[in-house]
């Protein structure tokens, strides 16, 4: 699983987003972003943000390292903000670290990203689901003249259908995606090569990989199924997913 690390100060809170993220440094002497149990649609975002990412990485994109970070009922008692203060106390446990990328910036189009990578992240967010990639909100990082993807909570919208039982993967293989309000939409283009790639380099095998990745404290969400269940579930939606076509976006004119 990923590393796990204890926070030892909240540095900041990180307002551009609904869900209150905040800077954190952690016994390990890394500075992360921590995404916290207890915000917005709880543990399942985090789920997703550990699966997509390693997917990222496996598929050649660059992201930022993750952790579990441990979060002590005495960093929220020092905290002043009630807001803030608020969501620490429900968040007492595991909660997701993202490593910061010290003088990044946010993706604005004047960096070009290599036709590759445009082409991945468009098939990576088409293959999860990711409905949250526009000009309004890119999720994207500049870092060292590099492009970044972050942000991928908003993916595998599937398992929050799950509050009374795992569903059916047939619907998220055949399931279109929207690709309208995306970001790099203009290299819709690049997605056929990219699929090649995936294609070549996914499998049910890296699936549980992946997954596997995911503490346990997270495949919880759902009543009296076991967290072994749950990863087993998350391997045949992505399984059955990359059995089907139906999902690419279409090129238009």
């Amino acid at each position: 699983m990923i590393p796990r690390v204890t926070v030892v100060r909240y540095v900041t809170p990180l307002r551009e987003g609904g869900s209150l993220p905040g800077v954190v440094e952690a016994d390990d002497l890394g500075t992360y972003v921590c995404k916290f149990s207890g915000a917005g649609q709880g543990p399942r975002v985090l789920v997703a943000e550990v699966i997509v990412s390693e997917l990222a990485t496996r598929l050649g994109l660059r992201t930022p390292r993750l952790v579990a970070l441990e979060l002590d009922p005495a960093i929220a008692r020092y905290e002043a903000d009630e807001e803030v203060q608020d969501l620490l106390n429900a968040s007492i446990g595991l909660n997701l670290g993202v490593d910061f990328l010290p003088g990044s910036f946010g993706f604005d189009g004047h960096v070009d990203a290599s036709a590759d990578d445009r082409g991945m992240i468009l098939w990576l967010d088409a293959f999860c689901a990711n409905v949250d990639r526009s000009w309004r909100n890119p999720n994207l990082l500049v870092w060292h003249g590099d492009v970044w993807v972050i942000d991928h909570g908003a993916s595998l919208y599937f398992h929050h259908a799950w509050s009374r039982g795992i569903t059916d993967p047939a619907r998220f293989a055949a399931q279109p995606w929207d690709s309208s309000d995306h970001v790099l939409r203009s290299h819709l283009a690049e997605v056929a090569s990219a699929d090649v790639r995936a294609r070549g380099i996914l499998s049910r095998e890296v699936f549980e990989e992946v997954v596997a990745e995911v503490p346990d404290e997270w495949l919880t969400t759902t009543p009296d199924v076991t967290p072994r269940a749950l990863r087993e579930a998350y391997v045949e939606f992505l399984a059955a997913r990359l059995g089907s076509t139906a999902w690419l976006p279409e090129v238009t004119a």
